[in-house]
C-alpha cells in the first residue's frame, strides 16, 4: 500500500517492525475502556496478527494503518473497522499513544486523510465514530472535521465500575 500523505502525518500499512509499538499500545490499560480489551496479548499473538495485516479490507472488513510522523515515527494507529461495502460505511477509529503527540493537529490530518481514502477509494457513503461523552479532545476533533453528533447510546460502556455514555458522529460523503 502507497502511503497515504498529510500535511503533518502519513498513514502505512502495519510491518513486522511495528511489533514492539503494537505490544505497548494494545497492553496499554488506559486504553483498554476505549478497545473493549479486558486481557493483555501476547507477542505471539501479536506477531500472528500482523503475519495477515495485509488482508484485503473486503476480506476482513477492517484496515489497520500506523500513523507516522514525517520523520517516520510512528506515532498512532487509525482503524477503519466494520466495513459494509453493501451500504457503503465503515467505523473509524484513531489513538495517538504519547500524550505529548496529542493535540497538536496529528489527529486531524490523519483523520482527513484516513476519510478522503475512505470517500475517494473505497467509494464509502458514510464513516462513523463512537466517543465517549468525557472524551472531549476526540468529540472537538470529530466535529472539527466535520462529524455531525447523531446520537448518544446512554449507559454504553462499563469503565470503574460505572457506566458511561457513548456518542455517535457520521460523515457523510458529499462528493457522491
Amino acid at each position: 500500500m502507497q502511503h497515504l500523505k498529510g500535511e503533518q502525518v502519513y498513514l502505512r500499512a502495519l510491518e513486522m517492525s511495528d511489533l514492539d509499538f503494537l505490544y505497548t499500545l494494545e497492553n496499554n490499560t488506559d486504553l483498554w475502556e476505549i478497545s473493549g480489551t479486558i486481557t493483555p496479548y501476547s507477542k505471539q499473538v501479536l506477531r500472528l496478527y500482523l503475519e495477515n495485516a495485509y488482508k484485503d479490507i473486503y476480506e476482513v472488513k477492517q484496515l489497520r494503518l500506523c500513523v507516522c510522523s514525517a520523520n517516520g515515527t510512528v506515532i498512532g494507529l487509525i482503524d477503519l473497522f466494520d466495513f459494509d461495502p453493501k451500504n457503503k460505511r465503515a467505523g473509524l477509529g484513531i489513538v495517538i499513544l504519547n500524550e505529548e503527540e496529542r493535540n497538536k493537529g496529528v489527529g486531524f490530518d490523519a483523520v482527513s486523510v484516513l476519510c478522503s481514502y475512505a470517500f475517494s477509494t473505497l467509494g464509502l457513503h458514510q464513516v462513523y465514530a463512537n466517543v465517549l461523552e468525557d472524551n472531549l479532545a476526540s468529540i472537538h476533533l470529530f466535529k472539527k472535521i466535520g462529524f455531525k453528533q447523531i446520537g448518544v447510546k446512554k449507559d454504553w460502556i462499563l469503565s470503574g465500575g460505572n457506566f458511561k455514555n457513548e456518542i455517535l458522529f457520521q460523515k457523510f460523503n458529499t462528493c457522491i
